[in-house]
């Protein structure tokens, strides 16, 4: 198996070099959807929400209501930390299943936007960040999700930096360009990143 560990701060392409990867043959986990998973009723993080936050972040069928509960956490650097603690372990544990499951030859995208922030430690073969400027981001987030440009910046600075991300990384992939030359980016890693996996089989 050759796993890639793919991150990026919020609105910064990751998801489209995601897609672009599942067309070329990968598999992909989404710690995102596994989070929402880790969450469900009866869930042991769920109860661990509502005991620490109580349950006013419950919606009327039980679910977590994950409006109410971002408006907490992102205005609390120490309630987003106790938030963290509880669902990042679930999520891991839930990554670390879905890939034993996978076949041994798999090219995997583990895609996890707080790789840095839930010190995410599995055995990644390649971790790659794609990142844009602040501002782009900002953009971004304005024009395709609604959302005020503080409400933007607030978001963006509850992550991790760009710089930690980097630090992280194997590669950066640039996405401050036009998308066709993102994925022309992606493409060229992904061929390298096969032929990785190719010689790792060999060994």
């Amino acid at each position: 198996m050759y796993l890639i560990g793919l991150t990026g701060g919020i609105a910064a392409g990751k998801s489209a070099v995601a897609e672009h990867w599942v067309t070329l043959g990968a598999i992909e986990i989404d710690a995102d959807l596994l989070a929402r998973e880790a969450v469900l009723p009866g869930t042991t993080a769920l109860r661990g929400i509502t005991e620490t936050f109580g349950q006013q972040v419950l919606a009327a069928d039980g679910t977590l209501d994950r409006k109410k509960l971002a408006e907490i956490v992102f205005a609390d650097a120490q309630k987003r930390a106790q938030l963290e603690a509880i669902v990042h372990p679930a999520v891991r544990s839930l990554a670390s299943i879905k890939i034993a499951e996978l076949p041994d030859d798999s090219m995997v995208i583990y895609t996890v936007p707080l790789l840095v922030e839930a010190s995410v430690d599995l055995p990644f073969d390649k971790v790659v960040t794609v990142e844009a400027p602040e501002d782009v981001r900002v953009s971004r987030m304005v024009q395709r999700r609604g959302m005020k440009p503080d409400e933007a910046l607030a978001r963006i600075r509850s992550q991790a930096s760009a710089a930690a991300r980097a630090n992280r990384a194997d590669v950066i992939l640039n996405s401050n360009q036009p998308l066709a030359l993102l994925l022309k980016d992606a493409t060229q890693l992904w061929r390298q990143m096969t032929v990785e996996a190719a010689n790792k089989a060999g060994e």
